[in-house]
This record gives C-alpha cells, structure tokens and sequence, in this order.
C-alpha cells in the first residue's frame, strides 16, 4: 500500500512512460490473456483481417496499462483535476430526478476507465452507491475499497445490496452497476446475442428496475484522449414498466453498450472470459425474469 500511494502521487506524464512500460511487458513478454482476447476479438469482429484484430488487440493493451495506472492514480486526485479529466454529460437530468426524492440504477460496462466514473459522479454532485464483486485477496480488497471510495462513494459488496436497499431507501441516489460482467450462475442468467455470441447477463438490473419502479440510466464512456473521458448518461427506461416486456432494459442495455464498444473497440475488456458458460450446457435456464 505505501508503495502504491507513493505511485499515487507521480504526475500523468510519469505515469503513462511507466504504462507504455507495462504496454511492453503485457502484450509482448507476459502476452497476458493473449488467448483469450484474440478469440473474443475474432467472434466479434469476423469480418475484419487478422491484422485489424492484431491493431485492436495492441489497443486493449494500451488501454488496459492506462487503466492500471490511471487507478492506482485516483486517491491523490482532487475534485477539480476529476472534473476536467472526466467530462459528465447529462448530469441534470439525473440530478433532477434525485432532487424529487427519487433513487435510480446507473448500468455501465468494462469500457475506457470505469473505475473512475463513480468518482467523477460524485464531484459533479450526484449521490452514488457504487455495487462491486469483492475480491477475494484480503490486501487487494483494502485497496480497492480505498481506490473506490475516492470523494465518498458508498461501497455495496453484490450480495449485500437486497439489505443495503432496504437499509438506504430514503437516500436518493444512484446505485451503480457495470453490467456486463459475466453471472456465477448462468441457470438464472438473461440470455442473448452479444457480438455474435449467445450471452448470458445478470438479471438483476432488471429485476431491481422493475421491482423497486426505478429508472434506469445508462452510462456512456467514451476516451476523447489519454486520460480524459466523456461519461454521457442516457436514459434506458423509466416506470412503470407495466407494458414494456421483460427483458425489454436489458436489451436496450446491451443495445447502447454494443454501440460504446462499436466506437471504440480496443477500450473494452477483452479479456474478460465472458463467454466461457454455453448455453446447451444447462438443460434448464431462466426464459422470464418475473
């Protein structure tokens, strides 16, 4: 930890000599993942030439150093060099509805530098409950709460938050989600085509929307340069949900999120084993999510 707070206070233009070190290291020594992010690249994309998969992977390299980086960075940033380093777009359309006493669900993806949107929300006074997957190393878990808890946001391990809506209803906020990582449980998973794969996706966005009546916003993310961000919110959906169809927000969810990393594609986590899970293998899984 101390030496990572000493890392913390280097400025960017070290930081980033010492992510194109990193670059090196991951995409041409350690060749991390290097398996894993071709094929997913390949399905993805299968009608680009194995020397565009080839750029985009060496992109997904060089974003993956800058977010190692750029987090480790975040608790010795101040409010004012958040703000300018990530621009919030729409951000009044959701303070007006926390204004009205009104709590929302915010479902991002693994895209650009997700680690720092609940920061950068929270210096352009918006509330948030930021849900996460805790680790399972005791000393990476310090960390990262202390890394995620930059300017006050309130840390909600995934299967805690059943109580912890209960425990904070009267707060209006946001409470947080990236979306796309991959359920424990592929049985009780939404299935869907996701870049030309059958996908599964937690339920639970939905499931939160719909039981609770919250809207439900989607975050947009999108890098305008080394280390500055657009994080533009759009509304997916909003109650009551009596006629639209189940599955309706999570396809609208995947829908935006196939268009962020569409943009961009080397800023979206590669890496990730997300279609590991198949869907023949489970002879039963969930078609309705009520």
């Amino acid at each position: 930890m101390i030496i990572l707070n000493l890392i913390a206070r280097l400025p960017f233009y070290i930081l980033y000599r010492l992510s194109d070190v990193l670059f090196i290291l991951t995409a041409y020594i350690i060749r991390y993942r290097r398996r894993v992010i071709l094929d997913n690249l390949r399905h993805a994309f299968p009608d680009e030439s194995e020397a565009h998969i080839s750029r985009l992977a060496r992109g997904f390299y060089r974003n993956f150093c800058d977010l190692i980086v750029e987090t480790i960075k975040l608790p010795a940033m101040s409010a004012d060099e958040m703000r300018k380093r990530v621009t919030v777009v729409n951000g009044e359309q959701v303070r007006n509805y926390l204004k009205e006493g009104q709590t929302l669900l915010g479902a991002a993806g693994h895209q650009c530098n997700w680690e720092w949107v609940p920061a950068a929300t929270l210096v352009n006074g918006i509330a948030v409950d930021c849900v996460y997957k805790p680790l399972h190393n005791h000393a990476s878990e310090q960390m990262m709460q202390q890394i995620r808890g930059k300017f006050g946001a309130y840390l909600i391990p995934m299967n805690r938050l059943p109580r912890e809506m209960v425990a904070r209803r009267s707060i209006p906020r946001i409470i947080a989600l990236v979306a796309d990582q991959m359920p424990n449980i592929p049985e009780v998973a939404y299935w869907t085509n996701f870049f030309n794969r059958d996908t599964p996706f937690f339920p639970g966005t939905e499931r939160l929307a719909r039981s609770q009546q919250l809207p439900v916003f989607y975050l947009d993310l999108v890098r305008e340069r080394r280390g500055y961000y657009k994080a533009t919110f759009v509304l997916l959906a909003a109650p009551p949900y009596t006629d639209l169809p189940y599955g309706e927000i999570l396809e609208r969810y995947r829908d935006k999120l196939t268009e962020t990393i569409r943009r961009q594609p080397s800023n979206w986590l590669w890496s990730h084993k997300r279609w590991k899970h198949h869907r023949g293998e489970y002879p039963k899984i969930m078609t309705k999510l009520d």
